[in-house]
């Protein structure tokens, strides 16, 4: 492995704790799964997944059946617990 250096990085306690209990499953501590991000993201040139901001779709015209389908189960499902506003107050 070479030289091996200290990395401090501060996160939130939280997120720190899930993440360990994700790489502990996956049989490696989070210094492992550390090296294994960076590594990949040497071998890849840049960081080794997609960035993005998921655009939902603005109308019904721009989604496909299953997204309009589970838009339509969503809106059901808040109305049935109270969820969502008055058609009066939509403008």
């Amino acid at each position: 492995m070479g030289n091996s250096t200290n990395l401090n990085v501060r996160v939130d306690e939280d997120l720190k704790r899930k993440a360990e209990n994700i790489f502990n499953e996956l049989g490696m501590n989070l210094s492992t799964a550390m090296n294994l991000f960076l590594r990949s993201a040497v071998r890849y040139g840049g960081i080794p997944f997609e960035l993005r901001i998921p655009v939902e779709p603005h109308s019904m015209l721009e989604m496909n059946e299953a997204e309009f389908n589970a838009k339509i189960d969503r809106s059901f499902s808040d109305a049935a617990s109270g969820k969502g506003r008055p058609a009066e107050e939509i403008t």
